[in-house]
């Protein structure tokens, strides 16, 4: 009987993720620490460096059989809850998050969902994300906040404003 396997996100130690990747990956477990080039500045140089995309998340595709074994791995403190479950990720949005990181120049920064309200629906019409919907929230002339409801998190992409259109 094949057991299927679900994407999930962990809560872990601030600044831990990429220790808790490469400790997972030597376990046998499939996990994804999504990172970005981000530009750093020291007070004698400047620096690209690799940063992870969600603070204190990072995500695993497993079965159930394997739970324990990620949760006794150093560093993560719990498998990110919704409803009382740990929260399954959509095979689509961690797709689509792995195919715009992949493209040049992607620059994507994370906002917590808790605090917007939500305003107009437009729908992204070209690029990697088009045909999805988004909400516009505050100045939403370049920007589409794209939730990933099963993480409580808003996604912030910049947009050209022709790239987008009202629903």
């Amino acid at each position: 009987m094949q057991v299927e396997k679900k994407w999930y996100a962990l809560y872990t130690k601030p600044r831990w993720e990429k220790k808790i990747d490469a400790a997972l990956v030597r376990k046998g477990i499939e996990s994804w620490c999504p990172l970005q080039k981000v530009e750093r500045q020291w007070s004698d140089r400047k620096k690209v460096i690799e940063d992870p995309l969600f603070k204190s998340y990072v995500f695993v595709h497993i079965d159930d059989t394997e739970r324990a074994k990620v949760l006794m791995t150093d560093g993560v403190l719990n498998f990110v809850y919704y409803l009382g479950k740990p929260a399954v990720i959509k095979h689509e949005e961690v797709d689509l998050i792995k195919k715009y990181l992949a493209e040049k120049d992607a620059s994507i920064s994370i906002l917590s969902q808790e605090g917007y309200k939500e305003e107009m629906r437009i729908k992204v019409n070209h690029g990697v994300f088009m045909g999805n919907e988004g909400t516009v929230i505050r100045g939403g002339r370049k920007k589409v906040y794209v939730k990933l409801e099963s993480l409580g998190q808003v996604m912030v992409v910049e947009f050209p404003a022709e790239f987008l259109s009202p629903i």
